[in-house]
């Protein structure tokens, strides 16, 4: 499962995929100019509420495995990778989670806390450079947008020892496709589409 964690402006990591709450909530504004308790009072849809990443990974603990993404721009939400860290510390699920991001500093900034948990890249391009870089940071996963995939490049992961996660494949015929990847982990919207080739 991947989800997407930001911290709100008293440092609480919660679950949401935008930078603001205008889209997914009836409220506005930034996720890090508001409060837990101002996040908890917005509805998300049919009265459901932005969960904390506490309240996610203990549902989801002991059920399988987590991609963390780190919403990270630069330096915009200092201390995320700490306050994640300390999440998966307290609920202890260090064993079922990957943390990745887009923001490889971010990443950075998390091997430099913690020199074992997994962790991954994301790319929109499927660049030969990223697997030098993963070894500097001991980095196992690398998350790179469908369609810059090649054979040839799912080749060269598993030559690195790279587990390779592709996203976001939402048609049914190109999940077919992925799927004949045994080894590649696939993130899609379209869970029912992806759950009826295993059927």
């Amino acid at each position: 499962m991947e989800l997407d964690a930001q911290l709100t402006k008293d440092g609480v990591p919660v679950v949401i995929h935008d930078p603001t709450v205008n889209r997914t909530t009836n409220g506005t504004g930034l996720v890090r100019s508001l409060t837990l308790q101002e996040l908890k009072q917005l509805d998300a849809g049919a009265g459901e509420r932005i969960p904390t990443l506490e309240e996610v990974l203990l549902l989801l603990k002991d059920r399988i495995i987590v991609d963390i993404e780190l919403k990270q721009t630069g330096d915009a939400m200092p201390g995320l990778e700490a306050a994640v860290l300390e999440v998966i510390r307290r609920t202890g699920t260090r064993d079922q989670v990957i943390i990745t991001s887009f923001d490889h500093y971010s990443v950075e900034r998390v091997r430099g806390l913690d020199p074992d948990i997994a962790i991954g890249l994301i790319s929109y391009g499927a660049s030969a450079s990223l697997f030098p870089y993963l070894k500097q940071l001991r980095g196992q996963y690398l998350s790179v947008k469908h369609v810059y995939v090649t054979p040839a490049f799912v080749e060269r992961c598993r030559d690195e020892g790279v587990r390779l996660i592709v996203w976001t494949p939402d048609e049914e015929e190109l999940l077919q496709s992925w799927s004949a990847y045994t080894d590649v982990l696939i993130c899609t919207n379209n869970l029912e589409g992806l759950a009826s080739l295993y059927q």
